[in-house]
């Protein structure tokens, strides 16, 4: 499909045309640093070697976000496509699909999940959209409900999807306050596991995982993405605990020699000084 067939608003074409020629140009470079006097070290790559370089390009990104930083952003979004398109590359010297059939696939599926925007369906909010985008992807592949939510995500962004993926079809909490109590109820069932003079680790364990869970599903009810919470407050945690090994070294003790009065003391101090934004 091609920008003219989209019957854009005024001024979107402008957005969208100038895209085509730098667009083919990256194409071009990658395919130049592929062949046989391109670069030995892009000419060595394979979709395996490739594949951390995309994780961790996606994680730079992230953090350019976060940080709101929209320059950062600008560059690791670049970063980020250098790695798709290195990826048709390799697809396409093997023979399996080119960049042209991504961009067209892609394309496609896009016009075909949103009936709303581009046929006659009707929505009532983003809610909806969901739901139909991810009643379509069943359709489409005829995946069950729980299929193709990949388990090398991170452990609480899969919780926070798979659980999103029941309640589409019906399977939630009613109210963000019940979640609250059924984390409450997994959180207490841990408290009752440790209080065994001989606790089973195994079912320590699954206890954990029961109320891990269950705050991925408070959050997401309460409009809370959990890996970025997370994330958050580990950073917190990190600055927090530089201050207090600086308020140690200005005292002149050692971390290991600091009693738990005093440790205490010095996390009342620093948890006053650094709040979240």
């Amino acid at each position: 499909m091609r920008p003219e067939d989209l019957d854009l608003p005024p001024g979107f074409a402008r957005v969208v045309d100038p895209a085509v020629e730098p667009f083919r140009s990256l194409v071009a470079v990658i395919a130049k640093l592929r062949s046989p006097e391109g670069c030995p070290w892009d000419r060595e790559q394979t979709h395996q070697t490739l594949a951390r370089h995309l994780l961790e390009e996606t994680y730079e990104v992230l953090e350019a976000i976060e940080d709101d930083d929209a320059a950062g952003l600008r560059e690791e979004l670049g970063d980020l496509l250098l790695q798709v398109v290195l990826h048709a590359q390799l697809a396409a010297e093997e023979e399996t699909f080119t960049i042209a059939e991504v961009v067209s696939d892609l394309t496609d599926k896009l016009v075909r999940r949103h009936p709303h925007v581009f046929g006659d369906v009707e929505v009532s909010g983003s809610d909806d959209v969901l739901a139909n985008w991810e009643a379509s992807k069943r359709a489409e592949k005829g995946t069950r409900v729980m299929e193709g939510v990949p388990r090398a995500m991170p452990a609480l962004a899969r919780a926070s999807k798979l659980s999103r993926r029941a309640a589409q079809v019906g399977f939630d909490w009613p109210t963000v306050h019940e979640a609250a109590e059924k984390a409450a109820e997994e959180l207490e069932e841990v408290r009752r596991e440790l209080s065994d003079p001989d606790p089973d680790p195994a079912r320590v364990s699954a206890e954990l995982g029961d109320a891990l869970f269950a705050l991925a599903v408070l959050a997401r009810r309460a409009g809370v993405e959990p890996e970025t919470a997370l994330r958050t407050a580990t950073d917190l945690f990190a600055e927090r605990f530089n201050r207090m090994e600086n308020l140690a070294s200005q005292e002149g003790v050692q971390l290991e020699s600091l009693s738990p009065e005093r440790w205490r003391r010095y996390w009342e101090r620093v948890h006053k000084e650094v709040r979240p934004e």
